[in-house]
């Protein structure tokens, strides 16, 4: 039973830090830090699985197909409870400033927002609304949400569990490195389930979000030398972009 209240403490605590929904009640202890930044990937489980939902419902009732892409591009964000997006924001101000680190780490703490935040998002919003547009034409291997947003989210918990962190960063207490492995295991078993579902698409598509997320964090990680919460935020976003357009590559090619 110990355990088990272990694990729910945990998988709580990474519920109402990483996703926007209302929960009834707060849990913290900081002693399972390191177990909740584990159930991240289940939290993108719950984001995906509510994200293809969402899409199911649209297509089930006729949206009109501009309304449905642009429903399905926020649809994430709004789940989440734009914490990621917020990520995204301020890493894209302070890296694009192409100030010198003091600098860069003072304009990614102000709570203000900077032209270069606000051109990378509508630049991320319109690519995220043309990737869905054609996603929700097709209407097909919409389930992929659910192992994109799994995905993103395993890179993101593995690179905390990695990379060195920003003097700011908390995320890690007592690191158990069996936790690495069972990110790598949910990684494993959404490539598996995945691939089951669509075939070697599938594949192409998660293979699009790691790289998206490595390309991203090397960048960040270089730039700051080392890694925050709206860092992971910036590359989870970047992530999840390029394995939404690879899937609406393949669809409107071959699938």
């Amino acid at each position: 039973m110990t355990n088990i209240t272990k694990y729910f403490k945990a998988f709580y605590m990474s519920l109402g830090m990483f996703c926007g929904i209302p929960l009834p009640f707060f849990i913290w202890e900081e002693k399972y830090i390191s177990l909740m930044v584990a159930n991240i990937p289940f939290v993108g489980l719950l984001i995906g699985a509510l994200w293809w939902l969402v899409g199911l419902l649209l297509l089930f009732l006729g949206a009109p197909l501009m309304i449905a892409a642009a429903i399905m591009a926020v649809t994430p964000f709004f789940i989440a409870g734009f914490i990621h997006l917020d990520g995204f924001m301020d890493t894209s101000d302070a890296h694009l400033s192409r100030r010198d680190l003091e600098d860069r780490l003072r304009i990614l703490k102000d709570p203000n927002v900077g032209a270069f935040a606000v051109v990378m998002l509508a630049i991320l919003l319109l690519l995220q609304f043309a990737a869905m547009h054609t996603i929700m034409e097709n209407g097909r291997h919409l389930a992929l949400f659910i192992s994109i947003s799994v995905i993103s989210r395993c890179c993101s918990a593995f690179s905390i569990f990695t990379l060195r962190h920003m003097p700011t960063s908390n995320y890690i207490k007592n690191i158990n490195g069996s936790y690495k492995v069972f990110v790598i295991f949910i990684a494993v078993i959404g490539f598996v389930f995945s691939y089951i579902y669509a075939g070697i698409f599938a594949l192409i598509v998660l293979a699009a979000v790691i790289l998206g997320f490595i390309w991203a964090i090397r960048v960040v990680y270089k730039s700051f030398e080392g890694i925050s919460g709206d860092l992971l935020g910036y590359s989870l976003v970047i992530g999840e972009l390029f394995g939404l357009i690879t899937l609406a590559f393949l669809q409107g090619r071959w699938i």
